[in-house]
């Protein structure tokens, strides 16, 4: 259903998550669980390379998708989203508008596909 492959986002050696088959907007791409970082440790975590892949969980706490779920990559023009389940532990990814198989499956780092908020790097988008 979806596979990591070279991404033109964020550089020569940038990875995404692209689909092996069209999805459908409104369609389930991946339900990822998560391991939940306590507030204390996700402080440490901030001055580690995974500070780049963690979620913001409440709290104080930060979580880590497994999967393929801390590899998609941001765009202020997502065709996907994520949602959080906190009492279940992960991460649902939703296609916000239909998917064509190949196409790499991106979402809004800020949360809400329509913010457009800054991040914490510059966005260079194809």
């Amino acid at each position: 259903m979806i596979r990591i492959g070279q991404s033109p986002i964020g550089g020569k050696s940038a990875l995404g998550v692209f689909a092996e088959r069209a999805f459908e907007a409104g369609e389930t791409i991946e339900t990822a669980p998560v391991i939940i970082v306590p507030r204390d440790e996700s402080r440490i975590l901030k001055e580690t390379s995974l500070d780049s892949y963690i979620f913001q969980w409440g709290g104080g706490c930060t979580a880590i998708a497994l999967g393929l779920g801390s590899l998609y990559n941001h765009s202020y023009e997502p065709n996907a989203q994520y949602h959080q389940d906190t009492h279940n532990r992960h991460l649902e990814f939703v296609a916000l508008r239909a998917i064509c198989c190949g196409e790499e499956i991106t979402i809004n780092y800020n949360g809400n596909p329509e913010s457009r908020s800054p991040v914490w790097f510059r966005v260079d988008e194809p």
